[in-house]
């Protein structure tokens, strides 16, 4: 947590002295800077923005409690008659929508990176120069990862226990991540091409809510009109929820985990040289 010192400090002076704390504690010039050191210290400064700003946690930490909640009690009576059934089933979507919304803090937090002049001083040290971005991925990939051991010792602590135990636990959140750190690489190149994190944030929701929501997470789709059930059957989300679901319930569909992953895949490949040719220009 940042100290009494550091509140009445402007947001450039808060940055040069993330920057120093960086600097101060990345790995001594010995260990090199070629792509794994550099990488290594740029996720360590993501996480060091952390412990500065703890602020940066609360959607890691309160909203996936609040959405577990949320969702099992207040919807859960009136979708299958009780809230621990329906946890059964809307958990992979609950697990989801945590993580997939927090994808776009990744973008947020490079823009106003940018803005502040952060960047400029990054690409003047001789490192790897997709460091910065990559650094900043994993370390978000680890929020991804809190949060969605949040929400399952949630779902755990009000009964839910998973058919396809740990196993199915571990691929689901796996799977789950593996997609999320592919997404990243879209809002990456919003963060990079708009002017302030809101924009950001406001482009990146209006995205988000129909993927998440107009989905297979909270309801099944042969409750739905026919005109959107075409929707949900393509939506990548739907099948992310569905073979997360298979891991959780110990029925892995081997064809949704092989998709998802091809999906995550080409998003990579496609978006990760935009986003390293924009950061270049930017």
């Amino acid at each position: 947590m940042a100290g009494p010192e550091s509140r009445g400090m402007s947001a450039a002076e808060q940055d040069a002295r993330l920057v120093a704390a960086v600097v101060r504690d990345a790995p001594p010039p010995g260990a090199g800077a070629g792509p794994v050191a550099a990488t290594l210290t740029f996720t360590w400064r993501a996480l060091l923005k952390i412990r500065h700003v703890p602020e940066q946690l609360l959607d890691a930490t309160l909203f996936p409690i609040l959405f577990t909640l949320m969702f099992t009690y207040v919807f859960g009576g009136a979708m299958v008659g009780s809230p621990e059934a329906y946890l059964a089933y809307a958990l992979p979507g609950i697990l989801a929508q945590t993580v997939v919304f927090m994808t776009m803090y990744t973008a947020v937090t490079v823009n106003t990176d940018i803005g502040r002049g952060a960047f400029d001083r990054f690409r003047a040290q001789p490192v790897w120069r997709p460091a910065p971005l990559v650094g900043a991925l994993l370390g978000d990939t680890l929020r991804y990862g809190l949060a969605a051991a949040l929400v399952l010792g949630v779902a755990a602590a009000i009964g839910y226990r998973p058919p396809g135990g740990l196993a199915g636990v571990a691929g689901a959140v796996a799977l789950l991540l593996a997609f999320c750190f592919a997404l990243s690489w879209l809002w990456l190149i919003a963060g990079l091409t708009v002017r302030t994190p809101a924009a950001v944030m406001g482009a990146s929701t209006l995205i988000l809510f129909p993927l998440t929501f107009v989905s297979s997470a909270f309801a099944p789709p042969d409750t739905m009109p026919g005109w959107l059930r075409g929707f949900v059957a393509v939506n990548p989300v739907t099948r992310l929820v569905e073979a997360a679901r298979g891991l959780l319930d110990g029925a892995p569909d081997l064809g949704r985990i092989a998709f998802v992953l091809a999906v995550s895949g080409v998003l990579t490949l496609a978006l990760a040289p935009v986003a390293l040719a924009l950061y270049r220009r930017a």
